[in-house]
């Protein structure tokens, strides 16, 4: 067994001669009152319990702490700001140790292993070694100072309460932080990818449980904010052997852990996995599923949630300036290739239509132009798009180039995500809409009608300019929250299975050597 040897060090020490305070129960630590009515668990070395050394070692471990965990110095600053000794340790008084100082020890070595995270990372073998001497009062015999066992191993108790407590709350690794500096754009500024908001850890709340008889409960407590989630991934990692698996669902454990804001849930949601390129509209049991397309490498779709506020049939696509830039100046000139794909140009001053003939190559890099592709048929949008807020101008939308479904990798988009169903997600959004309704939207996106009402009105309206406009806008109320996630280990909502995904944005590289530390 390894003894740690200590440098005495008198900065910043504070000296006292006289403690007097009463035990109390397993906090509040110590008094060197004469008690003969009390048993102590340190037995005769009770009378070797000195305040004064344990200050010197204290002081010792504290100036020895380079750790930049903001758990750990959370922790260093409570144990070097208490004036008064009798409020210092946690874990024992003079009658032995704390009671919950062996079952957190144990709690801890089984949640750790179930983690796949390195018990040394929270310190279990020092705490170990430290418990074991001092239940054996082995001091003597094997050269140690039981001053010094006591205060390394209340404060070793500490720190790896703390950081597991706060990690397991609220994540290890904050995500807008890591995420949002990952890739670097034209213009050297950093893509935005995680819009989510994430909730910091609440460090007050876990020292204040820390120094009550609530720790333990606290402790067995503390899960992650997608509990359910994480539960079947910790499952599925009991059965991973190899480690670059379990290394891989450790890292989605992680993205189960950040405490983000959701919308007010109303029975209803729609999920979208980017590494799944799939997503799931959930209500009471149902689940209807469908393939989807997302942002290409250099045009990610971002994580976020919002709520689908209402549908547009047949909507007309005002172009990003960023696509007119990159795609449109080529083509100057070619009035054929925008009439082919149906552009017209709007003077965004003005409000008016011109001749695109008449427009050069520099006129369309100024932005002071509108480039929109008319609704319909050819469509890039499709025949409908599902909104929602969002800071990206990004949406779910039929496209008209169905064949992309048949391909494995469908990270084609610049940030929207095109949807294989989007007849069916209509109706699952707008689930009292009545049969005209439903028969409408069908017509109107070139849907063969099923009654005989829409049979008879597409025989009379066959002439009728496309596409046909029955109906145009639509509400969606109550709104239905979706969410944009990235899980590359992901338990399937239609069955339940868990898959093992496709990092297709990269971003379990960067999270994993966060996470490397503290990672078995």
């Amino acid at each position: 067994m390894n003894v740690i040897h200590y440098t005495y060090s008198l900065v910043s020490l504070v000296l006292a001669s006289f403690l007097t305070l009463s035990s109390v129960s397993c906090r509040r630590i110590i008094s060197f009152v004469e008690s003969e009515e009390r048993e102590s668990a340190f037995g005769i070395y009770r009378d070797s319990l000195d305040t004064l050394r344990m200050r010197r070692y204290l002081a010792e471990i504290v100036a020895n702490d380079t750790s930049h965990w903001k758990a750990d110095l959370i922790v260093k600053h409570r144990y070097d700001s208490i004036a008064d000794f009798n409020d210092i340790p946690l874990w024992f008084t003079e009658e032995g140790i704390s009671a919950d100082a062996d079952e957190t020890l144990e709690y801890l070595r089984q949640e750790l292993n179930e983690q796949a995270f390195s018990e040394g990372s929270f310190y279990i073998s020092q705490i170990e070694e430290d418990l074991d001497v001092v239940h054996a009062l082995a001091f003597d015999s094997l050269g140690l100072d039981i001053n010094q066992v006591l205060m390394r191993l209340d404060y070793n108790l500490s720190k790896a309460y703390t950081r597991y407590v706060t990690g397991t709350r609220y994540g290890f690794v904050r995500p807008s932080r890591l995420l949002n500096r990952l890739y670097k754009k034209e213009d050297g500024s950093y893509a935005y990818l995680f819009d989510y908001e994430a909730a910091e850890p609440d460090y007050d709340e876990t020292i204040s449980k820390l120094e009550t008889d609530e720790r333990l409960d606290y402790l067995k407590s503390s899960e992650p904010a997608d509990a359910v989630m994480f539960k079947a991934l910790r499952a599925y990692l009991k059965s991973a052997t190899d480690r670059e698996t379990r290394l891989k669902v450790a890292v989605n454990m992680e993205r189960c852990r950040w405490r983000i804001k959701h919308p007010a849930r109303n029975g209803s949601e729609v999920i979208v996995n980017i590494p799944s390129q799939h997503l799931w509209a959930l209500r009471d049991g149902t689940v209807l599923d469908m393939k989807i397309c997302c942002g290409a490498w250099n045009t990610k779709t971002p994580l976020l949630f919002s709520e689908i506020g209402y549908i547009q049939v047949n909507p007309e696509w005002s172009i990003p300036p960023k696509i007119v830039d990159s795609d449109f100046p080529r083509h100057a000139g070619d009035s054929a290739w925008f009439a082919r794909h149906r552009y017209f140009v709007v003077d965004r001053s003005t409000g008016d239509t011109l001749n695109i003939a008449r427009i050069g190559a520099d006129d369309m890099r100024n932005h002071r132009l509108r480039f929109v592709q008319r609704g319909g048929s050819g469509n890039s949008l499709g025949r409908i798009v599902f909104r929602f807020a969002n800071n990206f101008s990004i949406y779910l939308h039929d496209t008209n180039s169905h064949w992309v479904f048949d391909r494995d990798r469908r990270t084609v988009s610049h940030g929207c995500i095109r949807v294989e169903k989007p007849f069916e997600l209509a109706c699952f959004l707008l689930p009292d809409i009545d049969e005209w309704t439903t028969e409408c939207l069908r017509i109107s996106m070139d849907i063969p009608p099923i009654t005989e009402r829409g049979i008879q009105w597409l025989s009379r309206h066959s002439d009728a300019p496309r596409p046909y406009r029955l109906l145009t806008y639509h509400k969606v109320s109550p709104k239905v929250p979706v969410y944009i996630n990235y899980y590359t280990v992901f338990p399937n909502p239609y069955h339940g299975i868990v898959e093992i995904l496709p990092d297709l944005y990269g971003y379990d590289k960067p999270l994993q050597e966060s996470l490397q530390s503290i990672l078995e």
